[in-house]
């Protein structure tokens, strides 16, 4: 019978052993959880899957760069950015010659102008 409770205590002693790294994880996350009460996350502003964010008015570069350019013909690129605060210049590059196709401005040289 010695043989018994000896083998019997010595599969305790080792599965105890294997489970205290586990019970000191456990101690350990009931002392964060309790630490954590009554703490609020901040809200967060989610959009909605599907929603867009808004753009400002369609065409309002467009008409900015036209109003420059009937005040200041022969504009370059750098000096229409420049005088409507702009921070990315090369969208110009992009506006121009759609108002080039619709026929409301010009290039001239390395400036531009309206029609």
């Amino acid at each position: 019978m010695p043989d018994f409770l000896q083998e019997k205590r010595a599969e305790i002693e080792q599965r105890l052993k294997e489970l205290r790294p586990l019970y000191e994880e456990y101690l350990m996350l009931e002392r964060a959880k309790e630490a954590l009460e009554g703490v609020e996350a901040p809200a967060r502003r989610r959009r909605s899957p599907g929603t867009r964010r808004r753009r400002g008015r369609r065409g309002g570069t467009q008409d900015a760069v036209l109003a420059y350019l009937r005040q200041h013909p022969g504009a370059t690129v750098r000096e229409i950015a420049d005088a409507l605060g702009m921070k990315h210049p090369n969208y110009l590059y992009r506006v121009l010659p759609n108002l080039q196709e619709q026929g409301a401005v010009r290039k001239d040289g390395k400036g531009w102008s309206a029609t």
